[in-house]
């Protein structure tokens, strides 16, 4: 038996999620079924992340048991063929040894979110990114960010869905920076709530059209309550981009 792992890259906007669901496509599916189809084997895929309907991934590691021999290129290949026309694809795909898992062994998550802050509408990007036409202070957005940075308990930015036991997280980064007409916000843990990423951007949005002081943000979090939450993103916005792992 092999364990390969996958970098994978994908378009959320078709799927019900990554993780295989019953009501509709998922991103393990799609892998999990084109496996199938080139070994014969059922295997399991295994996820850093568990995203969304609807969001994307530019870097999501996973991995896949195999018993029959398969150099990891010729793999990724012939993966990448089952797939098609499904916008995923491997990118990446090597050997690890049999201890190393795909989520358990991932010490830090990144995630961005793209806001296109113009009033034309959405071509080339549209169902990859949140559209706000009204002009944003991505300033005012990155100093009110600082708030939530941090160890602190995120009910108030948490899904009422989430399956976590504790809302207790440690927010290594939140960043918001322009590039033209883009907003981006970066935000870097070792795990995330269920929507907490949606959930603090869209909040921080608020800030950045003044309809909520910065400082709102602070009460906010201090409240633990989701219905002090001001607004969640969409999902079309969000990218998952890296898991990260010991070196060596």
């Amino acid at each position: 038996m092999t364990r390969f792992a996958l970098t994978l890259e994908f378009d959320g906007g078709p799927f019900m999620g990554l993780q295989r669901q019953d009501h509709g496509p998922s991103v393990q599916q799609a892998v999990e079924d084109a496996a199938f189809a080139i070994t014969g084997e059922k295997v399991t895929m295994h996820s850093a992340g568990r995203t969304d309907s609807g969001v994307h991934a530019l870097a999501m590691r996973s991995h896949v048991d195999i018993e029959k021999p398969f150099d990891p290129f010729r793999l990724m290949e012939a993966l990448n063929a089952k797939m098609r026309p499904d916008p995923v694809a491997v990118t990446a795909c090597e050997v690890v040894a049999a201890d190393w898992h795909a989520r358990f062994s991932c010490i830090g998550r990144r995630y961005q979110y793209r806001i296109r802050n113009r009033r034309a509408p959405l071509t080339l990007t549209k169902g990859q990114e949140w559209q706000i036409a009204r002009p944003l202070d991505e300033q005012a957005m990155h100093r009110a960010a600082q708030f939530l940075v941090g160890r602190h308990d995120f009910t108030t930015f948490r899904s009422a869905h989430c399956q976590a036991k504790d809302p207790l997280k440690t927010l290594d980064r939140l960043d918001v920076r322009r590039e033209g007409d883009l907003v981006l916000v970066e935000a870097d843990a070792r795990s995330f709530l269920h929507h907490q990423v949606r959930s603090m951007v869209g909040t921080l949005a608020l800030v950045g059209l003044g309809q909520w002081r910065e400082e709102q943000v602070a009460q906010a979090l201090a409240a633990r309550d989701r219905q002090a939450l001001g607004l969640n993103a969409p999902a079309e916005g969000l990218y998952f981009v890296e898991a990260i792992y010991p070196a060596g």
